[in-house]
């Protein structure tokens, strides 16, 4: 058996390690979840697209909001989309996969309003890693493009 001081040391060494593993676990976990919430945030607009409702797309747009050409494309785009039908996302790919600081990527969103075609389109978004608030901001989304067509880097 250790004498005591040594015991003593191992133990606070071992819940300083402790502390650290939690600590790298919880910033992950919120690293992660970041593509969720991304994920979600660009639903709402998606939704607020097809009801037709610029202004919900352009309060979940804040810097769009802000230039008067975008916010003009915004409410254009929306009149063009508006349709009748439940909402769905065939497929989100994250505008960034993992981000411990803050990172500004694009996404790509493959999604139909009822049984309607799917329709594509590129999504610019300012993530926030754990390090740096955890947030999304929707910067820009883009018109519809070709279902195959990538989206700008």
């Amino acid at each position: 058996m250790p004498p005591p001081r040594r015991r003593a040391r191992l133990w606070i060494v071992a819940g300083v390690g402790a502390f650290i593993f939690a600590a790298v676990c919880v910033l992950l976990a919120i690293a992660l979840s970041g593509a969720g919430t991304e994920r979600a945030t660009v639903l709402e607009v998606l939704q607020a697209q097809a009801r037709g409702n610029a202004g919900g797309v352009l309060a979940e747009l804040p810097a769009c909001r802000a230039e008067p050409g975008c916010a003009a494309a915004v409410r254009a785009r929306t009149a063009r989309l508006k349709a009748p039908g439940k909402v769905e996302i065939l497929l989100y790919e994250p505008s960034v996969h993992l981000a411990l600081t803050r990172r500004v990527g694009t996404g790509r969103v493959a999604w139909r309003i009822g049984t309607r075609l799917p329709i594509v389109q590129c999504v610019r978004a300012q993530r926030d890693g754990p390090l740096s608030g955890g947030g999304v901001e929707l910067l820009s989304i883009s018109d519809p493009i070709g279902r195959e067509a990538p989206c700008p880097a």
